[in-house]
């Protein structure tokens, strides 16, 4: 009986596995030709290998009695092939979920040609012409910010990053900047390959050919000169906040928007990607992301404040360290950051709990913030210690909140975990806002304290592309309804 299961498992691992395989060309296919996103359960199968494709799948055990499997998802996918598709977004597992419902009163190919009706159009161009992106600053944000475009710019009618914008570091910049483009200690290697080309100063990064130039101020450079017009220029520096340094920007030919990678000051619109998205809108040229802080924490403060409503409360995020604490204890000029961060918890002041109000205006006066730095390199982890207006137990927390990470307008923004082994280092590369740890929850009477992981880089990066993807035009109906 044992050698028997032995064989059991190798063998279904082998079909599962094969059938896999036969996926990849086909999204491929439909995300470089028809610029459609194909996903399972809000995970992309985009540039997925095998093993994400069998990943993905076992991660809809979470909604699902038992696991979905390859098996039942191909059917619809080769399903969807034969379809002239319009650019858009397929969530194939529920696609499948939904079959599986109609208990085959409709044969395959009419139910997805059913589903999918509204993009079932032809393939039409995304936009008349690719949306320019130039990146003001080069670091932690502004080459993961690059990665992410890039791997996202699929046939190029989406979008291209154009620029990125720096001062000289000395001969060999060029090299040097595609050396940290190219690997990154924190998040491994980049998915692809980066060339350079001496004569246009730029890095070429599969295909995409970005132009290192280099300024000190923000109005010296004429991006129509090469070509760049209209563009959306995402300033990763920090170095201005408010409305007339940012301003300097749109004085430079070719740039139409600016997005701050910071909390902006003065009357910036701060956005929470799947927040506030009403705030971008054509006449407003210069729009915040906000910070990585409030990005994490406010969608689940506003999923709990929907549902059960927020007395007050305090919110305290243990930090990694970043670029502005010092390696070794220095001169710093705010309190406490001169101290050595790779040895030290550093505590520090957060603007998360009134930039949340800012998002969120019927929470100003309820929220206080603080924050933790630790020794870690990256990914953050925020407390929220609540009074709700009702009384709730852990089971209607969680099972709430795993729903609204699931099937909500705020799933891309909300993960949720049950694993009792989860770490920080489990969740580099995360690509939502934050992630509920539903284990730690604890709940009594109308207090509850809820924990939530975040990629304070990438995951801020996710956020940030998606306010672009809106400011774009790119922001897609996903399917099915």
């Amino acid at each position: 009986m044992t050698q028997q299961k032995q064989e059991n498992y190798l063998q279904e691992w082998k079909e599962h596995e094969t059938c896999a395989e036969r996926m990849l060309p086909i999204i491929g296919r439909l995300y470089r030709d028809h610029n459609l996103i194909l996903s399972l359960y809000g995970r992309t199968l985009v540039h997925s290998t095998v093993i994400d494709i069998l990943k993905a799948h076992r991660f809809a055990r979470m909604i699902l009695d038992t696991e979905l499997s390859v098996l039942e998802t191909f059917p619809l996918l080769a399903a969807i092939d034969k379809l002239d598709l319009a650019p858009g977004r397929v969530d194939l597992g529920k696609l499948t979920t939904k079959f599986q419902k109609s208990a085959g009163t409709v044969s395959v190919d009419d139910f997805v040609r059913q589903e999918l009706a509204t993009i079932n159009t032809g393939h039409s161009a995304v936009r008349a012409q690719p949306q320019d992106i130039v990146l003001y600053g080069f670091g932690r944000i502004g080459r993961l910010l690059a990665r992410i475009l890039i791997e996202k710019s699929g046939s190029g009618e989406k979008f291209r990053v154009r620029a990125a914008v720096v001062r000289k570091g000395g001969a060999d910049d060029l090299l040097k900047r595609a050396s940290l483009l190219r690997r990154d200690s924190v998040h491994g290697p980049f998915n692809g390959i980066i060339t350079i080309d001496e004569e246009e100063n730029a890095i070429i990064a599969n295909g995409n050919m970005i132009r290192i130039i280099y300024a000190d101020a923000p109005e010296n450079v004429d991006y129509s000169q090469y070509g760049i017009n209209d563009a959306i220029l995402i300033d990763n520096t920090g170095k201005w906040r408010d409305r007339d340094g940012l301003g300097r920007h749109l004085r430079a030919p070719g740039i139409a928007k600016v997005i701050l990678t910071a909390p902006g000051k003065g009357d910036i619109p701060n956005i929470v990607a799947g927040i506030n998205n009403q705030l971008i809108t054509a006449e407003e040229k210069i729009l915040s992301a906000a910070s990585c802080t409030t990005n994490a924490v406010v969608p689940v403060i506003k999923a709990i404040n929907d549902r059960f409503g927020i007395v007050h409360g305090h919110l305290e995020t243990c930090h990694s360290y970043t670029n502005d604490q010092n390696l070794i204890d220095n001169y710093h000029k705010a309190s406490r950051r001169g101290r050595s961060a790779p040895l030290n918890m550093v505590i520090t002041e957060t603007g998360a709990a009134k930039a949340v109000a800012k998002v969120i205006p019927e929470l100003s006066g309820k929220l206080t913030g603080n924050a933790i730095r630790v020794p870690t390199p990256n990914v953050s982890l925020a407390i929220m210690n609540l009074e709700l207006a009702q009384p709730v137990d852990v089971a209607a927390i969680n099972g709430y909140l795993r729903n609204m990470s699931l099937d909500s307008p705020l799933q891309n923004q909300i993960d949720y975990t049950n694993s009792p082994e989860v770490v920080s280092s489990d969740f580099v590369g995360s690509r939502h806002a934050g992630v509920v740890d539903s284990l730690a929850t604890i709940a009594e009477g109308n207090r509850c304290v809820l924990y939530v992981w975040y990629d304070n880089e990438f995951g801020y990066s996710c956020q940030v592309v998606r306010m672009v993807q809106q400011m774009a035009g790119l922001d897609f109906q996903t399917l099915p309804l």
